[in-house]
């Protein structure tokens, strides 16, 4: 099968003029040495000064990405995806810019070990009190790589605050056509973490969210700290080759990326990529999507175990239509798990009660077509008026070279593969390997496994082996990745182990309040299941009132008003 790309062409309804894009990056220019070396206090206020902007607009936000994707008004998913982690970020960097501002660094995350390997392990979260009673049962960490000792990893924080007189630079943000958040998160990131004054180039699939993020990011735009631009194609090679250009961030398809870096696919590109002589002649950092797998490992569930996570699964299916870096895409069971057929069948069930979403991404239903065609396929849902059907392609053999295991189908798709045996030790070191070796990318994986399993210590070292051996940059334990992504404390990106000539999931960290370095993995553990159903699932009643409250608490986290947000989540 030729490759796929995630989105067939899409052509800008306002794009930028040449002569205008030329003026953006000169304004930036003339603004990136005084950014730079602005105080970290001072870039604490503009941080903050964004706060009550994003939460002023953050319904407006929410309404117009609810009806680009024929969303009911009521739904909760595009507060989730836009407004609600952008907040939290925000609040997070200003905290962080303080202790900056008094100590030179930020805390070195909530705390520290060393593990018995003699790697650190830095917590990440929760962060606060709130966080706790919020998230009860969830911890994340991030694991350091190799050779990076407690005083090491203090050496590499925030690296850009222990430059003397930094000149900074401008940064091109390519951003995402999915989910709006990102690109807001991608320039906060490379503004206050890397000190780059950030030219944002809106991806033409969603340009509705460009003047939602002018308003909220306004002291950022006013400043000459940021400038946001539209356009296709032709205007980000514009940028990406432009002499006043110093970095590139791309959210993307590694399709994309190689073309940026290689040049055009063909013969010139696989030279270009084999000499290492890139057309791009600056530094790019991306996050470019995941063929992402949830590992049940076998035991014998109790009913509202199994029928919360067919439930979360379901979630990861749907959540805005699937086209999600971190949607599920591979689930992997053991063809001897007695409890394979009743979960599958839950999912289904749980899927059924979720209404099926416009595929408003263009390409969708080719991508659809070219994965599914020929395939023996169970749908839940019709296909009809540009939706399409929840769709399971089960029983793929897993030592094959399936086109499943090796393209992200970036559309309603899940594809389930069974491995062989029921022993939990062993089943989770067959499926590392698999995730590992057979499975696209390097984002995110999740395994799920029940807490009297890892009361055991021989699956709770093999867990332990299992979390250290995957080549991913983030590993959830009974949660959604989606997760580590919304934490924001949580560093965000592709496993290091990627390269430019091979990039995988991508290169470099967003998000990452704490400014670490040293990074290998961000892990979130969590309950395998909840006595409150989390915000982000298909099927919370009181969703839009949930996700607007959200957004509103994570402004200003007085616990005082967390009773009023439970409420919705019962």
């Amino acid at each position: 099968m030729a490759q796929l790309s995630m989105s067939a062409p899409v052509a800008s309804t306002r794009a930028t003029p040449a002569a205008d894009l030329d003026r953006a990056v000169a304004e930036l220019q003339e603004r990136a040495r005084p950014f730079a070396r602005l105080a970290p206090g001072a870039k604490a206020d503009l941080v903050r000064a964004c706060l009550p902007r994003v939460v002023a607009v953050a319904a407006a936000w929410s309404a117009r990405g609810l009806e680009a994707k024929d969303l009911p008004p009521t739904a909760a998913e595009e507060w989730l995806a836009g407004p609600l982690p952008v907040v939290r970020h925000l609040r997070l960097l200003a905290d962080a810019l303080d202790v900056v501002a008094r100590d030179g660094r930020p805390p070195l995350g909530t705390g520290h070990r060393l593990r018995e390997d003699g790697r650190v392990e830095v917590d990440v979260f929760p962060v606060s009190r709130a966080d706790r009673l919020l998230y009860a049962g969830t911890t994340a960490h991030v694991l350091l790589q190799e050779g990076v000792d407690v005083d090491e990893a203090r050496r590499l924080q925030a690296p850009f605050y222990a430059e003397t007189d930094p000149d900074g630079g401008v940064c091109l943000v390519l951003g995402a056509g999915n989910a709006s958040s990102i690109p807001a998160m991608d320039v906060l990131t490379k503004l206050f973490n890397e000190g780059q004054v950030c030219l944002l180039k809106i991806n033409p699939v969603n340009e509705w969210v460009g003047p939602l993020l002018e308003q909220a990011l306004e002291p950022l735009v006013s400043g000459g700290y940021l400038r946001v631009v539209y356009g296709g194609a032709d205007e980000g090679r514009h940028l990406a080759e432009h002499p006043g250009v110093d970095a590139v961030h791309l959210t993307g398809s590694a399709r994309t990326h190689d073309a940026l870096v290689w040049g055009p696919p063909g013969a010139d590109q696989d030279r270009r990529r084999a000499a290492d002589d890139p057309v791009l002649r600056v530094p790019i950092t991306s996050e470019l999507g995941n063929v992402t797998p949830v590992v049940v490992v076998p035991h014998r569930y109790s009913d509202p175990e199994l029928a919360f996570q067919a439930r979360y699964l379901a979630t990861m299916v749907a959540n805005n239509a699937s086209f999600n870096c971190i949607s599920a895409k591979v689930l992997v069971t053991a063809a001897g798990w007695p409890q394979r057929e009743k979960f599958l069948a839950l999912l289904t069930g749980y899927l059924r009660a979720i209404p099926t979403r416009l595929a408003y991404y263009p390409g969708a239903a080719d991508r659809y077509d070219a994965l599914t065609g020929g395939r023996d396929v169970q749908t839940v849902g019709e296909r009809v008026g540009g939706r399409l059907p929840w769709t399971l392609v089960r029983g793929l053999d897993a030592g094959a070279d399936d086109p499943l295991f090796r393209t992200e189908p970036f559309c309603a798709v899940l594809s389930e593969t069974a491995l062989g045996g029921t022993d939990p030790v062993t089943f989770l070191a067959d499926a590392t390997t698999f995730c590992n070796d057979t499975l696209w990318g390097t984002l995110s994986a999740e395994l799920v496994v029940p807490p009297a399993l890892q009361q055991d210590p021989a699956v709770a070292r093999a867990l332990d082996r299992a979390v250290l051996d995957l080549r991913y940059g983030n590993v959830a334990v009974n949660h959604w990745p989606a997760v580590n992504y919304a934490l924001v404390s949580l560093p965000w990106g592709g496993h290091p182990s990627a390269t430019l000539q091979d990039v995988q999931s991508g290169l470099g960290w967003v998000h990452n309040t704490f400014m670490l370095g040293g990074l290998e993995k961000a892990v979130l553990r969590g309950s395998i299941r909840s006595r409150t159903t989390p915000p982000w699932f298909a099927d919370l009643p009181d969703a839009g009132r949930a996700g607007a409250d959200l957004v509103r608490f994570e402004a200003d986290p007085r616990l005082r008003r967390l009773p009023g947000l439970l409420r919705h989540l019962v």
